[in-house]
Parts: C-alpha cells; structure tokens; sequence
C-alpha cells in the first residue's frame, strides 16, 4: 500500500524492504533507472564496467557491457527509449539502443572531472554533475539533444546528485560534501539562473537525488542509510530507514510509478519501498 500523510509525521522511520540478493553488484552500485516496461537498471553487476538488468520479479543479469576503461555511473532514458549513461572515467555520456545493446559517444567533454550523475528534461537537454573528490569542488553542465556540451556553472561543492521538478522550472543539485542542496530557476532551453540554498544537513553526506510528481524531492543520505522526503519547500516530511548505509542513488518504477527503488554500495544490491505518488522519472516514460 501506499504511505499516507499520517506516516509522513510519524516518528517512527518506515523501513524498506531487500529487493536484489546482497553483494551481486559491486560496491560501485549506481545510477537506477527504469525502462518503460518496468525493468530496472543499475551500474556494475557482477564486475565493473557493466549495466546490470533487474526484472520487476528481481532477476539480475548483465545487459550491456561498456566499451574498455568506461565505466557508468548515473543512467536516463530519453524520449526514443535510449539510455544515456555518464561515464565518468571517460568523460562521455554514453547512449546505448536498447535492441542493438551498441553503445556509442553522445557526448565527450576533456574538461569534465568525472561526469558522475545525470537528470533529463522532457524535451531530452541533459544536465551532468561533475565533482573532483580529490580537492571537495565542482561544476554542472548542460548537454543539448545533438550533444554539444556546454558548462554551466564551476567552483561549487563537491556537486553530486541532480535533478529536475515535475514542471521543469526548478533545477536541484547537491554538494556531498559541503552537504548542500541548491535549487535554480530553470528555462525551457536548459538555462539556470537564482540560485539558491534549498536544504543543508548538519551531518552525513548526500548523494542521489529524484523528485515525485507533485515535487517532493527524495535525497539518499549517504552514511546515514536513510532516503529523507523535502517538499518544494524544503521541508522534511519522511525519512525511509533502509538496511545498508551507503545509499547511492534512487529511481521510481513499478506499474504505477510508486515503487521507489534505492541501490546502496555497502550491500551491493537494491533496496526498495512505496512512495506516496509517482516519480517524475516514472511519468516520462508514459
């Protein structure tokens, strides 16, 4: 079932449920996403490199293997069902046709640390973050449908988690590090202006981040092993308590788009719970 609003304001933390057999991928587990059939994507089962395959039943298996020395991190889909991965040891973000399984460059950019997560507005403009761990910075881009690259902002936090609301006027990107989240206006043709402290953290790290349909945004508490739910306006309304404690990154799926599914790095598997409403990821695909 669903969780209501009472649960919302309850102090007692809902628990998710183990989804995925533990350590099947590598602790480098990243990147959910959800094809419009329902089956879920993550990076690096069974070996770095890979996409890993998750049947709505759990059935994991590798689907893609990436070209030699890439390696993935976060996944979307675009409009033509294509998926588009960041490769951060190559720089690219890669696209992949789902019946061919080719992988090929969508795009390239020398001057990118490690493209790490990716978010994608309806009309297929991608935003990348773009952290350097070694020195606590980084930067955003932007990268239009024929993939040219463009950079949008330098000397943040160490940027990681990114994503765009369900009106797609707001853009969110977090800082691991500096346990920040910054929300942009943001333009139909992808520009970014007013930025603006949205949520800070006394403790623990950041990573991943998606929002529901009505604008909630779902942010996995790295170290904490928790998924904590802000409103648009930042407020904290749930907290999910999950079994691991490196949670990664977040997706939503099933039939109904309210099944939120959570990869976690010190498992090595998928978590999953209920969502009250949809995700927007979810409601792309339709």
């Amino acid at each position: 079932m669903s969780s209501s609003v009472d649960q919302h304001h309850s102090k007692e933390l809902r628990s998710s449920e183990v989804f995925t057999p533990p350590h099947g991928f590598t602790a480098g587990i990243e990147g959910p996403a959800c094809d419009a059939e329902g089956n879920l994507y993550a990076v690096n089962y069974e070996r770095e490199g890979t996409i890993g395959k998750v049947t709505p039943e759990g059935e994991c298996s590798v689907f893609l293997e990436l070209p030699e020395g890439s390696i993935a991190n976060g996944i979307r889909f675009m409009r033509d069902g294509s998926m588009l991965m960041a490769d951060y040891t190559g720089h690219n973000v890669l696209k992949a046709n789902m019946h061919t399984r080719e992988v090929t460059v969508h795009a390239h950019e020398a001057g990118m640390n490690q493209p790490n997560d990716i978010c994608i507005m309806a009309n297929d403009i991608v935003f990348a973050s773009d952290p350097n761990w070694s020195n606590d910075t980084g930067q955003i881009w932007r990268i239009t449908p024929d993939g040219a690259v463009m950079l949008l902002e330098k000397d943040m936090g160490t940027t990681n988690g990114i994503e765009v609301g369900p009106n797609e006027d707001v853009l969110y990107v977090n800082e691991s590090v500096q346990r920040c989240i910054w929300a942009y206006d943001l333009s139909e043709s992808g520009e970014i202006s007013n930025k603006r402290l949205f949520k800070q953290f006394d403790d623990y790290g950041m990573d991943g981040m998606r929002c529901d349909v009505d604008g909630n945004l779902y942010v996995t508490r790295f170290g904490k092993g928790t998924v904590v739910v802000l409103s648009p306006e930042g407020e904290q309304l749930e907290e999910i308590q999950l079994t691991g404690k490196n949670c990664t990154n977040l997706t939503f799926g099933g039939e109904d788009g309210c099944t939120v599914y959570v990869t976690v790095a010190d498992q090595g598997n998928v978590e999953t719970f209920r969502a009250a409403r949809p995700g927007r990821c979810r409601a792309l695909l339709r």
